[in-house]
């Protein structure tokens, strides 16, 4: 790929798990009865048809990964666990009373933070909690992470029997250098042990994350990660950019100087080698930043066009209504948004006094959900049409015009009715996105709000 490309496309772009994003949200707009009102509009069209889904966030972790942009509390204390469990299953009966009929849920995702971090007895006593409210869609899928430092066999089997069938491990790097950097020091043996469990345990797809971008990493340092994840086999891979966003996660993304990590064409080579060693290893691409083997139901959901994505990442299949629970979650009813309160203390008094522990959100203008839709289109698709009228807005052909140069590029085909993302194209996504992102165009952010594309 040329380096004048690489440059011409490295801006400051959002990820994309949710538009309008969160930097663009109109909370002058937005209610708790908003709120409410759409949460009960959205379980009524969708909970007997396709379930909802749950996102439930657990924030504690031992210690400070410096790559990390979670909302996350660092504490050795593990008897946190108890109270916030306690705490987890109020939220969700208070959200079972305002839905009244019961809730029929398809997916969970346990993220963090550190899941792990929790005793096989309190996330027992957490889901069997949520399954006293609700029931389990036939076709459910349930998943969460898995920290190989501390994912025992028994967290494995315990998980496994509750119904969990999806677990990802954060890999990042095997470099002990690169690791050292980012206070993420684990071996390539605890990584070998916890898959080779969860596949003995039964589960039906393993997924490993890593980082290219990260300071001190090497072209090197990537062919021996992905050599060795390559050695285990695991059914699916996010291979995804570095975001240094020290200016929103403080000192948390502090712990290496700015000349450390890899830029511009150094940061894309190491992409470019990565992608095409799990090419070589059939791994395909059926997403942003996402790969998967043939026999991985994800790849299944890519080629049949059901491929969803949201504030949980990338799922099989769409569920309109996504509630979130716990410290800082983001709930997703289609026509709005609503985030909880990031501080744990504010989380547990407003819990307390049985509130919705919601700060702020977003209601959807009819442009939103059209402009949605064809991000999801191209982040779920790499194409998306507005052949039917429903999905064309007066702003195409402006938009038109600004992709004709991207067209030029080899990043995009333009058709009568549409656009398709060519493989050039496929890792400037995030660009082609925000060509349709009308209220980025409209408002430009005055400070540094997103990570590089790049």
């Amino acid at each position: 790929m040329k380096n004048s490309i690489l440059q011409k496309y490295n801006v400051p772009g959002p990820r994309y798990t949710s538009y309008p994003t969160v930097p663009y949200w109109d909370e002058s707009d937005f209610t708790y009865q908003n709120w409410i009102d759409t949460l009960k509009r959205s379980f009524v069209e969708s909970n007997s048809k396709e379930g909802i889904s749950l996102y439930i966030h657990l924030p504690f972790c031992e210690s400070m990964c410096t790559f990390c942009g979670c909302n996350k509390r660092i504490t050795k204390n593990h008897e946190v666990e108890h109270p916030y469990i306690e705490a987890i299953l109020k939220e969700w009966a208070i959200y079972c009373n305002i839905l009244e009929e019961k809730p029929i849920i398809k997916e969970i995702h346990l993220g963090g933070g550190t899941p792990t971090f929790f005793s096989t007895k309190n996330l027992e006593e957490l889901i069997n909690g949520i399954f006293c409210y609700a029931d389990k869609a036939k076709n459910h899928e349930f998943s969460f992470e898995g920290h190989p430092n501390n994912t025992t066999r028994a967290h494995l089997q315990k998980l496994y029997d509750l119904g969990f069938r999806r677990v990802s491990f954060g890999v990042q790097d095997y470099s002990e250098k690169v690791q050292k950097a980012i206070n993420r020091l684990q071996p390539f043996h605890n990584v070998a042990k916890v898959s080779f469990w969860a596949k003995e345990i039964g589960y039906t797809s393993i997924g490993h994350d890593i980082i290219f971008g990260l300071p001190f990493q090497e072209i090197d340092d990537v062919i021996d990660t992905i050599e060795k994840t390559n050695s285990l086999q695991p059914d699916r891979l996010a291979f995804y950019s570095y975001a240094h966003v020290p200016w929103i996660k403080g000192n948390g993304q502090r712990g290496f100087n700015d000349e450390d990590i890899p830029k511009d064409e150094t940061k894309r080579q190491l992409y470019e080698v990565g992608k095409d060693l799990l090419f070589e290893n059939e791994y395909y691409e059926i997403g942003m930043d996402h790969f998967a083997l043939k026999s991985d139901h994800l790849y299944d959901s890519y080629e049949s066009g059901k491929l969803h994505r949201n504030f949980m990442g990338y799922s099989s299949s769409k569920t309109q209504l996504m509630i979130g629970l716990g410290v800082s979650s983001i709930s997703d009813s289609w026509y709005s948004f609503a985030q909880n309160v990031k501080e744990l203390e504010e989380y547990y008094k407003l819990i307390k006094a049985d509130k919705l522990p919601i700060f702020r959100g977003h209601l959807l203008t009819e442009e939103d959900l059209i402009i949605r839709r064809h991000i999801l289109n191209l982040m779920c698709h790499f194409e998306t049409s507005w052949k039917d009228k429903a999905l064309y807005f007066e702003e195409v052909p402006e938009i038109i015009i600004q992709l004709k140069e991207m067209e030029n590029d080899g990043l995009v085909i333009i058709e009568k009715n549409g656009i398709k993302v060519t493989n050039a194209g496929k890792p400037f996504v995030r660009n082609i996105c925000m060509a349709f992102d009308l209220r980025l165009k409209r408002k430009a952010p005055e400070t540094k709000l997103f990570s590089m594309t790049i």
